[in-house]
């Protein structure tokens, strides 16, 4: 892959790592002064308040996964491997990595992943 576009995909990596890490920051401050569990007289309220909790916490684990998976392609922009299918080794479509920046498989291999998958469950 051409330099500049390695640049392109290191920007686009950069704003979203900085994207996930402020959200994840003003979540945490969020919980840290939110009302206290001890003020909800009314457990309807309370239940309320825990599912609302459990769903954002849901939404933060996955959104740690993925700065995770950002990091990891920041990784393979330095060290050359960005671009390149983990299991055919052929370059993955500019395309592909605009959709999803983070991926690690062309889109037949993904297919194909996903086809085994499928058929495992099914079974």
């Amino acid at each position: 892959m051409e330099k500049d576009r390695l640049e392109h995909f290191r920007t686009l990596l950069n704003g979203k790592l900085e994207e996930l890490r402020y959200s994840a920051e003003k979540a945490v401050s969020g919980m840290s002064s939110g009302t206290p569990d001890d003020n909800f007289p009314d457990p309807t309220d309370r239940a309320s308040h825990e599912t609302d909790r459990n769903f954002l916490l849901r939404v933060k684990d996955r959104e740690r996964k993925l700065i995770s998976k950002v990091q990891e392609a920041l990784k393979r922009i330095d060290d050359g491997t960005y671009g390149i299918c983990e299991l055919c080794g052929e370059e993955i479509s500019e395309k592909r990595l605009e959709a999803r920046p983070v991926t690690t498989c062309c889109i037949d291999c993904k297919k194909e992943e996903e086809e085994q998958e499928k058929s495992r469950n099914n079974v």
